[in-house]
């Protein structure tokens, strides 16, 4: 009976968050055994009543399990009023205790789709109070807490997650894997509301010990990325840095990874490791292939972010030939004039710090010369605004190259000296 509790509460709790540990939907399979059949199965063991008397009693049975199926189409079906309406009428007291919690169960779901948060904590509170005993009560304190949060009511979230802990130790109950993946849940929670709070040291804390766990159901991966963004958060950047570089070596094909070195790239560049950050930047723009197929969008935009963050840094520090060898990589990520263009007049001011107008002038130069393929595209104004710019430096620089050349042919040979 406690397997079939677990499973059903499995079958119609709802996600509120998209790592739930319980999930619904219309293809959701249905226990073999509804709690129709378990309570006229009952009925017959305890009481020797007639054969009519059980078939009227099954059939009557197997009607409240059609309208508790009912009132969950309609969820499902977003017509919440009605389902509201049939789950609700399930409540009465003649009705099995089995059909009622799960009624009760199906009303706090309704809320929740409905996105009616105040009414779904009310009804999962009451279910709390009248089955006290029952083995579903650390997932229900579980789905309690994730709805608190999503409420922004991160007090009340941290006090459900711990009763989970709490209710889990005191069933005492014999599916002891269940339970403890609904701790180890629990405690994920904890961890995700201290930093959802900008509480980073405790969020850290919480993870350094889920790591240190060796709970074969923890996402290590995961959680260790969650580290890496606490420490990060927390300016603790030789930390983040060892933990970030661990993550790389560990998990290879992850899709953080990117993102990862990124964190790194951007610690050390704080820490004015200027070489070492350019070395992970250019690491990241050349890519992993494998990576780069199998997320080629958040691949991209991690090679973007890093590479623009750190050349604009280096360039205003007038680090200009790290600037331009990563501008160079950068330009090379997308052909798309919206990237390719402005990467490009970047690398242009480069070369004229660089003295080196001529160079400069050719960047400029290719910019304008895909003008009217930016102007058929519905081009936006910063893009326009990047045309316009290279077209009014490579007239300056042409300008100024006529000067230097009239300058030159003014210039009179040194007068030399009689003997």
């Amino acid at each position: 009976m406690r397997r079939f509790v677990c499973f059903v509460l499995a079958t119609l709790l709802p996600t509120v968050a998209s790592d739930g540990p319980v999930h619904s939907g219309p293809n959701a399979e249905k226990p073999a055994t509804t709690p129709a059949a378990v309570a006229v199965k009952g009925m017959v063991e305890k009481s020797p009543l007639s054969k009519a008397d059980v078939e009227a009693e099954k059939q009557k049975q197997e009607a409240l399990q059609n309208q508790l199926d009912m009132a969950r189409s309609l969820r499902l079906r977003r017509e919440f009023e009605v389902a509201e309406s049939q789950a609700a009428e399930l409540l009465v007291e003649g009705n099995p205790v089995e059909i009622r919690r799960l009624a009760m169960i199906e009303l706090a779901n309704i809320a929740v789709d409905a996105q009616q948060y105040g009414k779904a904590q009310q009804v999962y509170s009451e279910y709390l109070r009248r089955f006290s005993k029952d083995p579903s009560l650390p997932e229900i304190c579980l789905r309690q807490g994730m709805l608190y949060r999503q409420m922004g009511a991160h007090q009340q979230a941290l006090s459900k997650f711990y009763q989970v802990m709490n209710y889990s130790l005191n069933l005492k109950l014999d599916q002891l894997e269940y339970y403890q993946n609904l701790v180890l849940k629990a405690q994920i929670e904890i961890a995700e509301t201290h930093f959802a709070q900008g509480k980073f040291l405790e969020a850290s804390d919480f993870y350094t010990r889920l790591l240190k766990s060796e709970t074969k159901a923890l996402d290590r991966a995961a959680c260790q990325f969650k580290l890496i963004r606490a420490l990060s958060a927390q300016e603790l950047h030789e930390q983040a840095i060892a933990q970030a570089l661990s993550f790389m070596q560990l998990y290879p094909d992850a899709s953080d990874v990117a993102e990862a070195r990124f964190m790194v790239a951007d610690a050390l560049k704080k820490l004015g490791r200027n070489r070492e950050s350019m070395a992970q930047v250019l690491q990241l723009l050349q890519g992993q292939q494998k990576q780069a197929q199998k997320h080629p969008e958040l691949w991209a935009y991690w090679q973007q972010r890093t590479g623009n963050e750190i050349a604009n840094q280096l360039y205003k520090e007038g680090d200009y030939l790290s600037a331009l060898e990563i501008y160079l990589g950068l330009a090379k990520i997308s052909t798309a004039p919206a990237w390719q263009l402005p990467v490009w007049y970047q690398i242009g001011l480069v070369y004229e710090h660089l003295r080196q107008p001529r160079k400069a002038g050719e960047m400029y130069d290719q910019i304008a010369r895909r003008e009217a393929e930016v102007r058929t595209g519905s081009p936006t104004t910063g893009l326009l605004t990047v045309l316009e710019m290279a077209q009014w430096r490579l007239s300056y620089l042409k300008w100024g190259e006529k000067t230097d050349t009239a300058l030159a042919k003014l210039r009179l040979p040194a007068p030399t000296m009689a003997n």
